[in-house]
């Protein structure tokens, strides 16, 4: 039974002040049944092309389909299943509006499968990876599995994202993260953070400037640390993404998702630029 949401002034205040801010049980246990159920179609090649996945034969059971990969980038492009239900989630869109406003766009979604063995990710800030004009960008990170120290959850340092400074990365030459740089520079370089455990069906949220990592997934259990990670932003502000480089210089990025309220730049149309891909992890 999903639980009633926080007091959206309450939610807010705990994301302004911190960066971040957990919200339990966001989603029933049927419909995680329903994503954990799509992340194994998508695991196995059955929903659409994915650069860098091999489809499996029948023989192979979905433990193991889902034993050989790390993140799917852009899932919503090949599960109509995470387009269609679980960008805009009623329920997401309550929490949203709370934190972002009444008109709020989707331009990237992440499937983590994360099985045991897999590694984490070193400190980052989001907005590094997609800039937004006016720091409106937010992190909606949903278990799909509990997410623990053990299995690798997210790690923040609160209230980090407060000097609004885009610090830079570097090669971080460590085992225990995927092939992305690393936070330097910072003020906070010192700081471990604090571990941010979550239940199935729960929700992170964080801002695009805070200071936020994984750790690799080391349960003994062979349990997953699955997660759906959408990232959303005001649908006023422009969007200046190039997709690290993959695509032309623009003002505007048009490859959105409406999933609440009205867009003013509806005028210009959308495009349909990003596909589904395997995330380098070393």
């Amino acid at each position: 039974m999903s639980a009633p949401l926080p007091d959206p002034a309450t939610l807010a205040e705990h994301y302004r002040r911190d960066g971040y801010v957990a919200v339990p049980d966001v989603l029933q246990p049927a419909e995680i049944e329903q994503l954990v159920a799509e992340t194994a179609q998508i695991a196995r090649g059955n929903r659409g092309r994915i650069e860098g996945l091999v489809p499996v034969p029948e023989d192979v059971d979905d433990q193991a389909a889902l034993g050989r990969y790390l993140t799917v980038h852009f899932p919503h492009k090949a599960s109509t299943l995470i387009r269609d239900r679980f960008l805009a989630h009623p329920r997401f869109v309550a929490i949203l509006h709370a934190v972002v406003g009444p008109n709020v766009k989707c331009m990237q979604s992440m499937l983590f499968m994360k099985p045991p063995g897999k590694p984490g990710q070193a400190w980052h800030q989001d907005e590094h990876y997609i800039p937004t004009r006016d720091r409106s960008l937010v992190g909606m990170w949903l278990a799909i599995d509990d997410a623990d120290e053990e299995n690798g959850c997210v790690w923040v340092r609160p209230g980090s994202h407060r000097d609004g400074i885009l610090y830079p990365m570097a090669p971080h030459h460590c085992a225990d993260f995927d092939a992305g740089d690393e936070l330097t520079g910072t003020p906070d370089d010192d700081d471990p953070g604090i571990p941010v455990p979550v239940r199935s069906g729960s929700v992170l949220l964080f801002n695009g400037y805070l200071h936020h990592r994984s750790l690799p997934n080391r349960a003994e259990s062979g349990r997953f640390r699955r997660a759906l990670v959408n990232h959303y932003m005001s649908a006023e502000s422009l969007l200046p993404w190039d997709w690290d480089g993959r695509l032309a210089r623009t003002e505007d990025m048009r490859d959105v998702v409406l999933v609440t309220g009205t867009d003013p730049h509806a005028w210009k149309g959308t495009e349909d630029l990003t596909y589904p891909f395997l995330r380098a992890e070393s």
